[in-house]
């Protein structure tokens, strides 16, 4: 997930688009394999929930506007 993370917030910087980069770089340090952030399951799970909801709407949103 880090990379991946990572990659959207290059690719959003790239478009000049600081807020997205912002909010991709913020998840690419939250989900990075490098050091533990013990927040607990329940926020975990969460957080995992509210992470894929967010990257379905960001999916949708791309793909309407390659439609349009």
């Amino acid at each position: 997930m880090f990379a991946i993370f990572w990659v959207l917030a290059i690719q959003a910087d790239k478009k000049g688009n600081k807020t997205v980069m912002i909010i991709y770089a913020a998840l690419a340090l939250l989900f990075q394999p490098f050091f533990k952030i013990a927040l607990g399951r329940d926020l975990w799970n969460v957080i995992d929930v509210l992470v894929g909801i967010g990257l379905l709407v960001s999916i949708i949103i791309k793909t309407q506007e390659r439609i349009l």
